[in-house]
C-alpha cells in the first residue's frame, strides 16, 4: 500500500493522530522541618520564621499561624508540593524527609570556601601609625609598604586576573592612611584591571580617619574605596584618653570634622563609626551619642558598631579595665537599645548568613594579608614564613 505521506519530508509522529497528554496528578511527598528553622511568635501572635542555611525570613499572619505550624510538626506531614506547602519548601523550612542537611552545608561550603575565583587581599599599607592607643597590640615596628612589595601585588593579581570572578582589597594598617604612598600606587591599579577585565570590585578601609580629609577622601573614593571604619571612643575627653595622638595630643575633634566633611558628599558608602567601650568610658557615651544624632541620624551611610575593649596581646593588657563576658554583652545590649531609640542605624543589624560567610577570613585560601615589608600572613598574629617574592607574585 502507498504511503499517504513522504517519509522524507514528514515524520510518522506527525501524521499520526495525536493529543496532549493529560496533566500529571498532583503527587504527595513527606515533608519534614528543616533542622536549620527559627521560630518566633510576635506579640500581635504573628509567626516569624528563618532559616538560616537559604538566608529567608518570612512573617505569617496570626490566620496562617496554624497552617503553618502543622506543615513544620516534628513528625512531619503528608502533602502535596503545591500551595503553602510548596512555599515553605522553596525557601528551605521544608525539606523532603530523608534530606541529609548538614551533608548538603558541607557540600556548599566546600564549594564557597576553596573556591579558585575569588581574591580578597588586605593590604598593610603602613605597620606605623599616628595613634598610640593604651589598648592597641601593634608594635609599629614598620613604616609604609615597600615599592618592590607592591609590584610584587601587581604581579599576582596580574596573574590571577583572568580566573576571576571578584577582586576585593581591604586597607589596614598599623594606620593605612599614614602610607597614602601606597594607596596612591595599588588603588588605581585595582580598579583599572577590573574594569578591564569586567569583575567586580570592591575595597574598603579601616582609619582611625585623623588624616581622612576631604582631599584624601575625594581619592579614595574616586578609586571605589567606599567602606570605612572610624573609631570614636566616646565625646571628646574621653576618646583623646583612649586615643591619642602620638605627641600625645587629642584626635577627637579632626576625626569628627572630618566624619562632617563625609557627610556632606554625596555618593555612596558606608562609615561605619565603630565605639570600644570599658567599664570606663561607658558611662560617658550618652554624650556621644548625642553628637552623633545631631550629625548622622539623618544620613543611613552611617551606622554604629559597637565593641567591648579586650586584652588583646598588647603591653598595657594588666592595666586595662575591660568588662566581663556577661557585662560585655548587657552593656553591649543597652547601647543598640539607646542607639535606636535615638534613629541610629546599627551595622550588622542584619548579618550575612550565607553558608561559610561568617568563617574568619584567616581562613580562606582565597584571602590573605599582606605586610609592608611582603610577609604574606593569614592573620595579624600568624604570619607565614615567606615574602611576596618567594611566593612567586
Amino acid at each position: 500500500m502507498a504511503s499517504p505521506f513522504n517519509i522524507l519530508q514528514q515524520s510518522p509522529h506527525d501524521f499520526a493522530a495525536t493529543q496532549d497528554p493529560p496533566p500529571s496528578p498532583a503527587f504527595s511527598s513527606r515533608w519534614v522541618p528543616s533542622r536549620y528553622n527559627v521560630r518566633v511568635a510576635t506579640e500581635d501572635d504573628r509567626l516569624v520564621l528563618w532559616n538560616s542555611y537559604t538566608a529567608k525570613i518570612s512573617v505569617f499572619k496570626a490566620t496562617q499561624k496554624e497552617m503553618v505550624q502543622r506543615l513544620l510538626a516534628r513528625q512531619g506531614v503528608e502533602a502535596t508540593s503545591k500551595g503553602m506547602a510548596k512555599y515553605l519548601f522553596d525557601r528551605g523550612y521544608l525539606v523532603k524527609e530523608g534530606t541529609d542537611e548538614y551533608r548538603r552545608i558541607q557540600l556548599d561550603f566546600g564549594k564557597q570556601h576553596y573556591r579558585t575565583d575569588r581574591m580578597e587581599l588586605i593590604l598593610l599599607a603602613s605597620e606605623d601609625c599616628n595613634f598610640r592607643c593604651p589598648y592597641c597590640y601593634e608594635d609599629f615596628a614598620r613604616g609604609t609598604m615597600r615599592p618592590s612589595v607592591r609590584q610584587g601585588v601587581k604581579k599576582l593579581v596580574e596573574k590571577r586576573i583572568n580566573g576571576l570572578r571578584s577582586l576585593s582589597a581591604g586597607w589596614f594598617g598599623g594606620e593605612p592612611l599614614y602610607g597614602f604612598q601606597a594607596i596612591e600606587d595599588l588603588a588605581p591599579f585595582f580598579l583599572e584591571i577590573a574594569d578591564k577585565h569586567s569583575i567586580p570590585f570592591t575595597s574598603s578601609m579601616t582609619t582611625n580617619g585623623y588624616l581622612l580629609t576631604p582631599e584624601i577622601a575625594e581619592k579614595l573614593l574616586a578609586w571605589r574605596i567606599s567602606r570605612f571604619q572610624i573609631t570614636l571612643d566616646g565625646p571628646p575627653a574621653q576618646h583623646d584618653c583612649t586615643r591619642p595622638a602620638r605627641d600625645g595630643k587629642g584626635t577627637f575633634a579632626q576625626i569628627f570634622e572630618n566624619l562632617k566633611a563625609l557627610r556632606d558628599r554625596s555618593g555612596d558608602f558606608v562609615v561605619d563609626i565603630r565605639v570600644n567601650f570599658d567599664r570606663t568610658n561607658h558611662p560617658h557615651l550618652a554624650e556621644l551619642f548625642d553628637m552623633i544624632e545631631e550629625e548622622f541620624s539623618n544620613d543611613r551611610r552611617f551606622g554604629l558598631r559597637l565593641r567591648a575593649v579586650g586584652q588583646w596581646g598588647g603591653p598595657n593588657d594588666e592595666q586595662l579595665d575591660v568588662c566581663g563576658t556577661d557585662e560585655s554583652r548587657q552593656i553591649q545590649a543597652e547601647l543598640r537599645a539607646e542607639a535606636r531609640r535615638r534613629n541610629l542605624k546599627i551595622s550588622e543589624d542584619i548579618r550575612d548568613v550565607r553558608v561559610g560567610s561568617q568563617v574568619c577570613y584567616a581562613a580562606r585560601p582565597y584571602n590573605f594579608i599582606v605586610g609592608a615589608s611582603g610577609k604574606l600572613m593569614k592573620s595579624r598574629s600568624t604570619s607565614i614564613n615567606m615574602t611576596a617574592t618567594s611566593w612567586g607574585i
